[in-house]
């Protein structure tokens, strides 16, 4: 089973669309680093993620190393997205990310990466709901203030749904 790794922008907008319980009937594993789980998630909505399936790794020594090089080459990018950076190019993992600087460095390194965008796709294709449910959702991410989707995008989608 493939497995992808997950920053929070990409968490936060798949609960934005109410699918998050559908993202883990998508046949892939979902990790995210435990730095970022601690830091991020835990008081969030953690629990509620362990429990439909999400998944927490500890670096090891040398993916920490990794980590720590590229906080420092690469200032803009947090903590806990630099962990899962190297969580996933480490562990030859596939990186699911919203965030434009993390989105660059995984171009710039030939790290494979996915965002929401190409989740929703992902639900249409395996049918996990009905597209109706995938539109309403997808309107609600578009709808929220703080949405930085391409809007051409997200209207190919909806009309598609």
């Amino acid at each position: 089973m493939q497995v992808l790794v997950s920053d929070t922008s990409v968490l936060i907008d798949i609960e934005r669309a109410s699918l998050t319980a559908r993202l883990f009937d998508l046949p892939y594993e979902f990790v995210v680093p435990d730095l970022l789980y601690e830091a991020e998630l835990l008081d969030w909505m953690g629990s509620n993620l362990l429990d439909l399936g999400l998944k927490v790794e500890q670096l090891t020594p040398q993916e920490v190393a990794r980590a720590t090089e590229l906080k420092r080459t690469k200032a803009m990018l947090s903590t806990p997205d630099v962990f899962a950076f190297c969580l996933a190019a480490e562990r030859d993992w596939v990186l699911l990310t919203g965030d434009g600087a993390l989105r660059a460095e995984a171009e710039r390194q030939s790290l494979t990466m996915h965002g929401v965008l190409w989740v929703f796709d992902e639900m249409e294709r395996h049918g996990v709901c009905p597209t109706a449910i995938l539109k309403a959702g997808l309107e609600a991410v578009r709808d929220h203030s703080r949405c930085r989707l391409p809007m051409r995008e997200i209207n190919q989608r909806l009309a598609r749904y």
